[in-house]
């Protein structure tokens, strides 16, 4: 999906957003002056760098972390037990097929509480200890 919104920005670009190369004065088309005037130029042109008005047309991505991959059992303590916000937590495994459905469903509706709950993701396959614990079994 990315891809297909950066392959989709590139092709949208106007004229007025890629800089041109000067041309040289004397418009002759000898491959001397042509290799003279991209000698000659100021700035290169890269396609890789985007135009100033795609950095400011992309979402700025929030300081605070919606969600979050828990590391081990103190990390779920301090940042999900601890936490003053609301936490949902999704417990996943890799092989999971619902898993993989409800995932990004999960964190968008975190996404539109705009920063008033969190997610915190744990891997049933690493963290066996806290899928025990509160009682998650594969099905």
């Amino acid at each position: 999906m990315a891809h297909r919104l950066l392959v989709r920005r590139l092709w949208t670009l106007s004229a007025k957003d890629v800089r041109c190369l000067p041309a040289s004065a004397t418009s002759s088309s000898s491959s001397s002056s042509f290799s003279t005037s991209l000698q000659t130029a100021p700035t290169r042109v890269s396609f890789l760098s985007p135009p100033r008005t795609l950095a400011r047309s992309l979402p700025h991505a929030s300081r605070r972390e919606v969600s979050f991959n828990v590391q081990d059992h103190e990390d779920f303590t301090d940042r999900v037990i601890k936490n003053e916000l609301p936490v949902l937590v999704d417990f996943h495994a890799q092989w999971c097929g619902p898993c993989k459905i409800l995932g990004p469903r999960l964190e968008k509706a975190v996404a539109k509480q705009k920063g008033r709950v969190a997610m915190a993701k744990v891997d049933i396959d690493d963290h066996t200890d806290l899928a025990i614990e509160y009682g998650v079994r594969p099905r």
